[in-house]
């Protein structure tokens, strides 16, 4: 019987019939990938003028990156709102926590609550849809918000560093902290932070989606020198001027503090007893224990928001390509900043958790309630008031 080979009786040949650009095509789409398509493509068509070119080297990234995404920063929201929500909550009920020190920590849990309260539910439902779906307009108010809020945090904390410097370092010689100069500190603070963060708005560098387009950030990968100005400056503003002074303010009051104990050590020693602990020691004692935790809180922050900046950097000068995966993970390590803070003052000021179990009971723990005993005292600041900053 004779078989019928079109390939041999009409000339065609099996990349004829099979064409491999077909084949992979198929397989590609098969697998859940689609052949010739950038990141770019599900991108609403009003939000195209803002991508930048590089972008449209990547293909789509795989939807399990989503959910994983989804997932983390829909976890992070509920940690962040459930524990700054708290911690506003309970310092404004509590009379005694309402110190001037203290209103420095809710304006650092304002802020962290906020900056998720925008961040988490935008990136949630883009996330799903695996592109950003509320158009230019949220965009830009996104970005701002974020950049708002982030850049606030790091100078409270800096207000926070100063009056540690000024109980611990300078004493009785330092100038009282009053309610008033605190508000106006946090002023100074917001009116710095809007400064630095509305020119993208008007036309210095500008608000886009970046990474995997689920999220919204500053231009870092534009080559006019004029828009890379504004991301130098902004660096020098809003992360390296702060930093230094963190370090400065920390460097003398790590110094102050092992002076101080060095001398009850030897206070201690020539009274021939195992430890000297007058209520002026105690308050040293507990001053270096809050010390510790503003500066575990303060590191937490420049470990979260440093990658970030690394990322803005590399677009800057161009020294790596920069994929899709690595800058939207940068951006949602950034957001983790606003999660620390609720749980470090939780667990680490005795007086605020003596708050917090009075309002909250089933917050608390016996571990954490060891860790408050061996914390304990009420720490008098420079006014002969409590403090728990």
């Amino acid at each position: 019987m004779h078989t019928y080979c079109p390939s041999r009786q009409e000339g065609l040949s099996f990349e004829t019939l099979f064409p491999a650009d077909r084949y992979i095509e198929i397989s590609a789409e098969r697998w859940g990938r689609a052949i010739n398509k950038t990141i770019v493509d599900k991108v609403l068509p009003d939000m195209l003028p803002s991508i930048d070119p590089q972008w449209y080297q990547f293909p789509p990234i795989n939807p399990v990156w989503h959910d994983i995404l989804g997932f983390v920063i829909g976890v992070m929201g509920l940690v962040s709102w459930t524990g700054n929500g708290v911690v506003l909550y309970v310092f404004s009920n509590t009379k005694y926590l309402r110190t001037p020190s203290n209103y420095l920590v809710v304006n650092l849990a304002f802020t962290d609550f906020f900056m998720m309260i925008i961040m988490c539910p935008f990136m949630l439902i883009n996330c799903y849809y695996e592109t950003w779906v509320f158009g230019q307009l949220m965009c830009q108010l996104y970005a701002f918000f974020g950049s708002l809020f982030g850049c606030t945090s790091i100078w409270t904390m800096v207000l926070i560093a100063f009056d540690r410097y000024n109980v611990i370092v300078k004493g009785l010689s330092s100038k009282c902290l009053t309610i008033r100069k605190a508000l106006t500190e946090i002023t100074l603070v917001w009116v710095h932070s809007f400064v630095w963060t509305l020119p993208p708005l008007f036309g210095w560098n500008r608000y886009v989606p970046e990474g995997n387009m689920t999220a919204c950030g500053t231009d870092y990968l534009t080559k006019d020198w004029f828009h890379k100005s504004y991301i130098l400056a902004y660096s020098v503003f809003c992360y390296f001027i702060p930093l230094g002074l963190i370090i400065y303010f920390y460097c003398f009051i790590v110094q102050a503090v092992s002076i101080h104990e060095r001398a009850m050590r030897e206070q201690a020693r020539k009274m021939n007893i195992t430890c000297l602990r007058p209520s002026d020691a105690q308050k040293a004692n507990t001053e270096c224990k809050l010390a510790k935790v503003a500066l575990m809180t303060i590191s937490l922050w420049f470990m979260a928001w440093t990658p970030y900046f690394i990322i803005n950097c590399a677009g800057i000068f161009e020294t790596t390509t920069i994929s899709p995966l690595v800058t939207i993970w940068g951006s949602l390590f950034a957001k983790a900043s606003a999660v620390y803070n609720p749980i470090v003052y939780g667990i680490s000021h005795p007086k605020y958790r003596d708050a917090l179990k009075e309002k909250f009971p089933f917050f608390t723990c016996r571990g954490a309630e060891r860790l408050a005993s061996t914390n304990d005292g009420h720490t008098p600041d420079s006014r002969g008031t409590t403090s728990t900053a």
